[in-house]
């Protein structure tokens, strides 16, 4: 779920040699998405700084770490992070998500995501499975999609007294990555996703629990 939109974009960006330049075209999407990205958490007040985020090239891999703390219960989380059918109204990057298979705690799931840049529009799809070990832990394995690989492990941990989203995935992209901007993309990409999920567990908190 996390980081995959915009690996799985990587994949897609071959759709955008409008002009036959192959790589340089690839180099050129790379760089306007990372401007307008970086900004939003380098330039201005971050409301989600203090979600960690790392991301590494390991040869044709990418290795992407999150630790998100959020003040809600462990049942909202979960509420939030299995809410699939309703992903693509609280997920800006999001055209369509929904559960189009389910045996028991293993789901199938289909995305498609969709990013502008400019005059630029790239749309993929994938298609995922979702091992559910209820308000502990969700496993996901690329089935068929815009990237070569994938698969990611997320959990519900406490850290003292509070919640905390921990996620670990590995992604293989169909094209070379720029050691430099790429991983620096999917950083900001994943704290803006991991941001819009907690807004929406923070929102949901709030209706469920008003303050008086």
């Amino acid at each position: 779920m996390i980081a995959r939109a915009y690996l799985g974009l990587i994949g897609q960006s071959a759709r955008a040699r409008i002009d036959g330049h192959g790589k340089w075209i690839e180099a050129r999407v790379l760089a306007a998405l990372l401007l307008a990205v970086v900004p939003v958490s380098a330039w201005s007040s971050d409301p989600d700084h203090d979600i960690v985020v790392h991301v590494q090239k390991e040869g044709q891999n990418i290795v992407v770490e999150v630790d998100c703390p959020v003040d809600a219960p462990r049942s909202m989380v979960w509420e939030v992070l299995t809410d699939f059918d309703r992903m693509a109204q609280f997920m800006s990057n999001l055209q369509y998500s929904g559960v189009t298979n389910r045996v028991d705690d293993v789901l199938r799931v289909h995305q498609t995501v969709q990013v502008s840049v400019g005059l630029i529009k790239l749309t993929f799809d994938n298609v995922r499975e979702i091992e559910l070990a209820p308000y502990r832990e969700i496993r996901s394995r690329l089935v068929s999609g815009d990237l070569k690989a994938s698969e990611s492990v997320t959990r519900i941990v406490e850290v003292g007294a509070r919640v905390h989203i921990v996620n670990t995935g590995r992604f293989t992209p169909k094209i070379w990555v720029p050691p430099y901007i790429g991983p620096a993309l999917f950083e900001s990409a994943t704290r803006k996703q991991f941001g819009e999920i907690r807004k929406e567990i923070l929102r949901r908190s709030a209706r469920a629990w008003p303050r008086t």
